[in-house]
């Protein structure tokens, strides 16, 4: 099985077409200009020792030292073995709460982008567990189905705004519901992580966090806010044009409801996380993923890959070298053989 490590540089390819382009306009200029200077029988009588074929020979050889190059740039790799891998973890989805009142600045730099990094920094305390991401305000979807693989998800996550949602609210439940659903049916631990300011909550969190604890679901919260809470940023063209008022002019003002995330926490076997700085906010909770029993849930069969690129180095090398040793002059022998076979023709 063959792969490229490197296939961004495929487009350095262009370069051959581009290096031929260049090298018959320099052939054709060389020849008119000796055409201007005398005719053919006086140029070969002022120049014998000046061979028609080794500037198209040589170009060859550095036209393959390039095209060998270019393919150990982008690092050729061979399946050379197949081996088991057998991953043990637990299973843990993350429901971000992306409600407009997300984007309050009473946290820095806002609510929405301290959660994410918190996730982030989530991801990179991970190893083989698999993760999954729903996204809620008035209603829920799951953006990332379970995976390892945590460069989507970190790419996803980059992503990530309060426009994914045009209803607005912080439906919790459906989050919890969406959650329960979204879990495999295998005998693996499975944690639940609500980021969210809590504020509005829609329907009925508590009970679904309940329902979820009896399936084995573990409910960790993580307040994101004050408690004396911050004004909602409105924005036009990604330009900041004012702050959210209620229906007689008042700036709303959104603040964390640390007591309704607690007692989903405590209804899902969990803790209530009060966020803190990007870096510490989930401290308490990685010590407590790393304590939860990891089981087996995947066994996938690989191919080992080994690097190829030193091959076509040396067969750079090898093209150049013979290129350096390959002189300007006709080889007598060969010019006898080419002016033979002209004799015959004519």
């Amino acid at each position: 099985m063959l792969k490229f490590e490197n296939e961004i540089f495929v487009y350095l390819f262009a370069l051959v077409p581009l290096f031929v382009a260049l090298f018959l306009m320099f052939s054709m200029k060389k020849k008119k200009s000796l055409s201007a200077f005398a005719d053919k029988d006086l140029i070969e009588r002022l120049l014998p020792s000046r061979s028609r074929f080794k500037p198209a020979y040589k170009f060859i050889l550095l036209s393959l030292a390039l095209l060998s190059l270019i393919i150990a740039i982008m690092n050729p790799k061979i399946g050379t073995r197949m081996e088991e891998v057998k991953r043990e973890g637990i299973e843990i989805i993350i429901a971000l709460d992306i409600s407009n009142s997300m984007m309050a600045e009473d946290i820095k730099p806002n609510r929405l982008e301290r959660a994410k990094q918190s996730v982030i920094n989530l991801l990179a305390n991970l190893y083989g567990d698999r993760i999954g991401i729903i996204l809620f305000a008035g209603e829920s979807f799951l953006q990332l189905p379970l995976t390892t693989d945590y460069s989507t998800a970190k790419l996803l996550i980059s992503t990530i705004s309060t426009d994914l949602i045009p209803s607005q609210g912080t439906a919790i439940g459906s989050a919890i519901e969406m959650a329960m659903g979204s879990f495999s049916e295998t005998e693996t631990n499975k944690v639940l992580i609500i980021i969210t300011d809590g504020e509005n909550h829609e329907d009925d969190a508590l009970g679904k966090a309940k329902d979820a604890s009896e399936k084995g679901i573990y409910i960790n919260t993580i307040g994101m806010g004050s408690e004396d809470g911050g004004p909602i940023p409105e924005y036009e063209s990604n330009r900041r044009i004012g702050w959210k008022k209620d229906k007689s002019g008042n700036v709303v003002m959104t603040k964390l409801d640390p007591g309704m995330l607690s007692q989903i926490a405590s209804a899902g076997n969990g803790k209530f996380i009060r966020s803190g700085s990007a870096s510490t906010d989930l401290k308490i909770l990685i010590d407590d993923l790393e304590r939860i029993e990891k089981t087996e849930f995947e066994s996938k069969v690989f191919a080992d890959y080994e690097d190829q690129f030193q091959y076509f180095i040396a067969l750079a090398l090898f093209f150049l070298i013979i290129d350096m040793l390959t002189s300007n002059k006709r080889n007598k022998w060969v010019w006898n053989l080419v002016k033979f076979a002209e004799g015959k023709k004519s």
